[in-house]
């Protein structure tokens, strides 16, 4: 018997335009160009594992899981990636106990594009990912030119990070919304989780005038992930600009995503 899926928690951003970009960091983040991006509903949080169990139960499609190793473990990094993502595999179809509420992780890019399909059926409206311009211009929160949602300054009070590299094995995701919200009222668009968005990765796109919705390019080789995540020690990687490029195999213990949704 089917079950409907709870329509998520959904923020509105406006039309208009905003700076995307930053002059002083990455490469891949100039030129800062002004985009027009059009009106859009986008998760205030992260998916959910419960969120995700319901996708699961209700397809049968596969748990997240420690399959086959991405590219990113490549140079001796494996046992460390086993060791971390341990306590997020599911187990019988379940997610990990006590994580109910925190973002759902492991999961690939394809993994997120059926659960928005799935979605997209359940509601009866379009379900996707986020495009990169849609995602920096929801974590900016209509400030232009600051690093982070909420400033120019680093804020370990504002989002879950690695502030000391000794602590990795004991820290770990924190349940959504346990962080204040931008000024969006979006939760986690720095730390906790990296994000799939919907474009491929091409270092000089911004140096391509595209100026309203840009969607990014046909096809590629890399994908983007957005936003830094509990791993992440360098803080340069919570940027609201940061645009870090993966293998399309990626899955992590630190990556995740959400939603946008159609009116």
């Amino acid at each position: 018997m089917m079950t409907l899926a709870t329509t998520p928690n959904l923020a509105r951003i406006p039309a208009g335009d905003f700076l995307m970009g930053a002059p002083d960091f990455e490469q891949d983040e100039r030129p800062v160009h002004r985009i027009f991006v059009s009106e859009f509903f986008i998760s205030r949080f992260a998916v959910t594992q419960d969120e995700y169990a319901r996708f699961i139960r209700e397809t049968g499609y596969p748990a997240p899981s420690i399959r086959g190793l991405p590219l990113v473990t490549l140079g001796g990094r494996d046992s460390m990636f086993r060791e971390l993502a341990a306590p997020y595999v599911w187990e019988e179809g379940n997610p990990p106990a006590g994580h109910g509420s925190h973002p759902v992780v492991l999961t690939r890019y394809d993994d997120a594009q059926a659960y928005c399909r799935w979605l997209s059926d359940s509601l009866g409206r379009v379900v996707r990912l986020p495009t990169e311009a849609e995602w920096e211009k929801a974590a900016r929160g209509g400030l232009e030119g600051q690093r982070y949602p909420w400033g120019d300054d680093i804020d370990s009070s504002r989002c879950n990070y690695l502030t000391d590299p000794s602590f990795k094995r004991e820290r770990g995701t924190r349940p959504t919304g346990t962080y204040s919200p931008n000024a969006y009222g979006l939760y986690d668009m720095s730390g906790n989780v990296w994000e799939w968005v919907s474009d491929w990765y091409s270092a000089d796109y911004y140096g391509l005038g595209e100026m309203r919705d840009p969607q990014g390019l046909a096809t590629g080789s890399m994908r983007i992930v957005r936003g830094g995540s509990w791993v992440n020690d360098d803080v340069s990687m919570l940027r609201c600009a940061y645009r870090h490029k993966v293998p399309p195999d990626t899955y992590a213990h630190s990556i995740g995503f959400r939603i946008v949704c159609g009116s």
